[in-house]
């Protein structure tokens, strides 16, 4: 019976000993529980915090990106701008000294329309017209064209209309007479012909 006994007691303590282990086990997870949360709240709040470090970092990376493509077409209007300005600085280049000349070739062009009275004054308009066709010629080399007018339809691009008359035999809106020559520079208009139109 002793032996019974203490085989009894023995399951017993056992059983006292499985039950606290089981009560320990079970207030352990009650515990860690709450400690878990705890971390995961922890966790929860370092990882929102960092994508929001994230989000602001994205944000700004996007502003810049922003700010460097505008830079970059800002950049290349000004390239497209200088450029334009001095291939039209080249091209009318010569632009202010044809504008000198222009009165120069309008006196030549009187002078030989004089009738020579003798010898003389022959021989000095052949030398005064070696030098206009000179001049004339230098200014076409520049890219200086005179303005086709007479018998031309009007256009207030190219002429400047002093006179309008009715005459028969003209077009209306037409050219009848020129009565100062206009020249261009390349395709920009230097002085417009002064001219008479047919209404």
């Amino acid at each position: 019976m002793t032996l019974y006994l203490r085989e009894v007691n023995r399951l017993e303590q056992e059983k006292n000993q499985t039950e606290t282990i089981v009560e320990e086990q079970m207030t352990d997870e009650v515990n860690e529980q709450p400690e878990s949360d705890v971390e995961q709240t922890e966790a929860t709040e370092e990882i929102s915090g960092e994508q929001q470090k994230i989000n602001e970092l994205e944000t700004q990376v996007a502003d810049l990106n922003s700010r460097l493509l505008r830079v970059h077409a800002d950049y290349d209007n000004f390239r497209r701008r200088t450029k334009e300005e001095k291939e039209a600085a080249a091209k009318y280049r010569a632009q202010s000294l044809v504008e000198e000349l222009l009165p120069v070739l309008d006196n030549f062009e009187r002078a030989l329309a004089v009738e020579p009275a003798n010898e003389e004054t022959k021989t000095l308009l052949q030398g005064m017209e070696m030098v206009y066709r000179q001049l004339r010629d230098g200014l076409q080399k520049e890219g200086v064209e005179v303005i086709e007018s007479v018998g031309q339809t009007f256009d207030p691009h190219l002429h400047q209309a002093v006179m309008q008359v009715q005459e028969e035999g003209h077009e209306p809106n037409t050219v009848v007479e020129e009565f100062q020559k206009g020249y261009k520079l390349k395709d920009r208009v230097i002085r417009p012909s002064m001219v008479k139109v047919n209404g």
